[in-house]
């Protein structure tokens, strides 16, 4: 069984991976009071609900996404998601990497180049079942099966609402002090400088180092690290190595401090996240629905 209640409130969640499909993650889950902070994902985010209303929160405004909604998140897109009705919402989300998306695009669509969606949100009853029917397929270890409708989905949502994502354009002053404040930030992730410190060995001033930041990458330096630092201890706990030795290593000040910031954003704890990325399914769990 899978099943990760997190509190009293019957919120629920399985995040897992299908061996067969590696460079696929899957998420099942209710949530009723949990909310995301602003954070992004090196991939693709599809994801549908079946019961209530998810509020997503992106860089063009708040998407209040329903049953029969698909939202489709490109790579590196900051965004939040909280409950839009009391009762919360149950969704099914499949988050495959930059390569599947774009594998798919090179061979089903006329799309060239890295491919992303100009629409963060479509009503598509038929694309939500797929998802749903993805999710199945892997639960009841049907390797053929989702890896065929995974491809199909894809497809149906990149001819109707796929482009190539625009060049970026020359750098900035302003962005290029951005992107060498993240190679900082990523280097010394454990005993990250203050941000005066840090624009001290940039060159810059605090307040524009802080407003350059938040304008390239969508979050100030702070939240961004700690979206880098869990997504450093999620390759850490793929990798086989404690949770508390990532907390550690990523510059967690202990396990509890992880878990906190991990299960608030990628939805479930470290540890059932570990178990359930080294399990195999042959057979699928009794999710609740």
């Amino acid at each position: 069984m899978a099943v990760i209640p997190e509190s009293g409130s019957g919120e629920w969640a399985r995040y897992w991976q299908y061996a067969e499909l590696p460079d696929l993650d899957l998420l099942r889950a209710r949530y009723v009071r949990h909310t995301f902070p602003r954070h992004s994902h090196e991939g693709y985010v599809f994801g549908t609900i079946s019961r209530g209303v998810e509020d997503v929160g992106l860089p063009g405004g708040t998407v209040h996404a329903g049953p029969g909604t698909v939202v489709m998140i490109n790579p590196e897109v900051p965004h939040t998601a909280r409950a839009g009705v009391p009762e919360g919402w149950v969704y099914a989300t499949l988050y495959p990497s930059s390569q599947v998306v774009n594998d798919i695009a090179a061979d089903t669509t006329s799309l060239r180049g890295t491919v992303g969606f100009s629409e963060a949100s479509v009503v598509d009853p038929y694309a939500a079942r797929l998802i749903g029917e993805v999710h199945r397929a892997a639960e009841e270890g049907n390797a053929l099966a989702a890896d065929t409708v995974l491809r199909v989905m894809v497809t149906r949502l990149l001819s109707r609402h796929g482009s190539v994502l625009p060049a970026r354009a020359p750098r900035s002053a302003g962005a290029r002090d951005a992107a060498r404040a993240r190679a900082v930030l990523e280097g010394r992730m454990a005993a990250p400088p203050t941000l005066e410190a840090l624009a001290a060995e940039l060159g810059t001033s605090p307040f524009a180092l802080l407003r350059a930041f938040k304008k390239q990458y969508g979050m100030p330096p702070h939240a961004w690290l700690t979206d880098a630092r869990v997504r450093a201890a999620r390759r850490m706990l793929d990798a086989g190595t404690a949770p508390a030795q990532a907390a550690a290593e990523v510059g967690f000040t202990d396990q509890p401090h992880l878990n906190r910031h991990f299960t608030r954003i990628v939805g479930v704890p470290p540890g059932a996240y570990q178990r359930e990325r080294a399990r195999t399914y042959k057979t699928g769990p009794d999710l609740p629905t």
